[in-house]
């Protein structure tokens, strides 16, 4: 696939560090560790698809921060300057139920590079660039992300800005504070996409309906809420998309919601590429009923596959070419 949209991805990378549940255990299984973090796995699933892809992100030059980098390296994501610090890398230890899902404890840091802004070279050019998870909320490098928007709302060239907040209530505790930073991000993106358990934690009392309402009122052309195992839900002012979920046999959830985002963004960068204009993707005319379900469609598929085998492990599009769909 030839491309010439640039990606950047800004948010954190970590290890994750997967727990096995105590059935697990009485079989003999012990902990094993996978790269991972929202926006590390959303580059990482950009970059298997075909795209070019640059990473924003903060990991240590010790033994976990290799395992990142080999992994993203191997993958052919770009890594920007200043990400690779002079501090531990960040984990978060995953403790697995019998059904898959994933219950985690962090041990985090975060910032952006020194002098990072709207001018620096993993942002200069680029056409779309991803925010969210951790990294938008986490202090002191969530504010600055939040600056970064701000800097780029109605600049020449303005990029596209994609959003997955992927709320992490352990960590991020003060809802108001958090509802504040979202919705504030939320009016500078054009495409949120969230999980049925960010919109309850974020809007709690309110049904996914009304939740994809109230967000697309901020502004943003596209919203989705994905539903786990039952699919997802597009929306834009006016059409509203379910798209069913497929049946696979669950390794674990970790890295789904990454999977379907990067598929997301992908499906958006080819519409760059085939010269709809960024125009029709802030309004949303882009966004046919036609083309939210063939979106949803192949954001699904490439969440199932990456639950269907360990850690966040996205598909290649080889791999989406030669596997037959799973109903």
């Amino acid at each position: 696939m030839s491309s010439t949209t640039k990606i950047t991805v800004v948010g954190e990378s970590l290890v994750d560090v997967v727990e096995p549940s105590r059935d697990a255990v009485a079989l003999g299984a012990t902990a094993v560790e996978h790269p991972g973090g929202g926006p590390m796995n959303i580059a990482l699933g950009l970059a298997r698809l075909g795209r070019v892809v640059t990473l924003v992100t903060a990991f240590g030059a010790d033994a976990r921060g290799q395992a990142i980098e080999h992994h993203l390296r191997s993958s052919a994501v770009e890594i920007a300057a200043g990400s690779i610090r002079d501090e531990p890398t960040s984990s978060a230890t995953a403790h697995l139920k019998p059904d898959g899902a994933a219950e985690y404890e962090f041990d985090l840091r975060w910032s952006l590079p020194a002098d990072f802004g709207p001018t620096d070279p993993a942002v200069q050019g680029t056409s779309l660039i991803h925010v969210g998870s951790i990294g938008a909320f986490l202090e002191p490098g969530g504010s600055s992300v939040a600056s970064l928007l701000d800097e780029l709302d109605g600049a020449s060239g303005e990029p596209i800005v994609t959003f997955d907040p992927n709320m992490r209530p352990s960590i991020i505790v003060d809802h108001a504070a958090a509802i504040t930073r979202f919705e504030r991000i939320a009016r500078r993106a054009t495409i949120v996409k969230l999980s049925d358990e960010d919109a309850a934690w974020l809007y709690p009392g309110l049904a996914v309906n009304a939740v994809l309402d109230t967000i697309l009122a901020f502004g943003p052309s596209l919203v989705a809420v994905t539903l786990g195992g039952e699919g997802a839900v597009l929306a834009t002012s006016t059409d509203r998309m379910r798209v069913a979920g497929l049946v696979v046999d669950v390794a674990d959830t970790i890295g789904a919601g990454d999977s379907f985002m990067s598929a997301l963004i992908d499906k958006v960068a080819q519409l760059i590429d085939d010269g709809v204009g960024t125009a029709s993707l802030r309004d949303g005319s882009a966004f046919s009923a036609e083309r939210l379900a063939a979106i949803g469609g192949f954001a699904v598929r490439c969440a199932a596959i990456t639950v269907s085998r360990p850690g966040a492990d996205p598909p290649t599009r080889d791999e989406l070419g030669r596997a037959p769909a799973v109903a």
